[in-house]
């Protein structure tokens, strides 16, 4: 009876462990997703996407950057006509997008400030200061801003005053996810593209957690092989539609604007893909993979 016991007690033990390591590779609680086009649209080749949000009635609202040539704009969803437009000082590099009690927040990047419209004919009526190094992505769940500046940090403001009231720092296996960018509020999640991969990051915005990964490689590749964009043109760019539950993704300069199904993947994704994939880490200046594997 007792070797019985003892061999019963041996056997849950080394379950325990076998899963524990399993959660370890694969950080149970973390979806891992590709994506299926439903629908490409057309979007402006020139816009240098910072900011995108869905205003119902097929609209969206874009930002978009590069010293001489940023805006704030209105755009057809199906046409990608852009039907009304505010451009910006010279001097000035537009960055993420939010809508709020009926104002829209447009980040600037290096001067610490921002602009707020009003949506119906994009004329400026106010201006504000952010407490973060730079401008980078914009977002709202409709009571708080989510902002972000490049670095591993998600923070949250009060929309008046502009003010932090809280900041975290997200992590992913030990790595801090370095370089979050555009970001976007979906079902009690942040969603954040990563600079410069082809990678959204899910994040809790309690704890700043991830919840999960979405890999869009093959959008830049298919549009790189046709020869529409270079390499260099970043995803970057994401908007919600929580009426009919539709999500947009496009891209710095695409040509194309994608309505796309999220579905996770159904194999376990080989251990450190996501290092290699997803994450940069700073050095001497610049960022490099967090798989050292990967940087030969």
């Amino acid at each position: 009876m007792a070797s019985s016991a003892f061999l019963s007690v041996y056997l849950i033990i080394s379950v325990i462990v076998l899963l524990s390591n399993r959660c370890c590779a694969f950080q149970c609680g973390v979806s891992y997703d590709t994506i299926t086009v439903l629908n490409a649209f057309p979007h402006d080749p020139q816009a240098f996407t910072e900011g995108l949000l869905y205003h119902g009635n097929d609209t969206l609202f874009e930002s978009t950057g590069l010293y001489g040539e940023s805006s704030v704009r209105k755009v057809a969803l199906r046409t990608g006509k852009v039907e009304n437009i505010q451009k910006m000082d010279d001097s000035l590099f537009g960055e993420g997008l939010a809508l709020l009690n009926n104002r829209l927040f447009q980040l600037n990047w290096l001067q610490k400030d921002g602009f707020i419209y009003e949506p119906k004919n994009l004329s400026q009526i106010g201006t504000f200061k952010y407490d973060m190094k730079e401008g980078w992505g914009l977002a709202t769940d409709g009571k708080v801003l989510f902002g972000s500046d490049g670095s591993s940090t998600l923070y949250q403001f009060e929309p008046q005053p502009f003010k932090v009231v809280s900041k975290q720092v997200v992590y992913y296996k030990g790595h801090q996810v370095h370089n979050l960018n555009e970001l976007e509020y979906i079902n009690g999640e942040v969603w954040a593209n990563v600079l410069p991969t082809d990678c959204i990051v899910r994040i809790s915005p309690h704890d700043g957690r991830v919840l999960g990964w979405i890999l869009l490689q093959n959008l830049r590749k298919e549009l790189v092989e046709a020869g529409e964009i270079s390499d260099r043109d970043i995803l970057n760019g994401i908007a919600w539609d929580g009426e009919q539950n539709r999500i947009f993704v496009t891209g710095k300069q695409w040509p194309k604007l994608y309505e796309i199904k999220v579905s996770p993947i159904k194999k376990p994704i080989e251990e450190g893909i996501i290092e290699q994939l997803c994450l940069y880490e700073p050095l001497n200046g610049g960022f490099v993979l967090a798989d050292p594997a990967q940087r030969e």
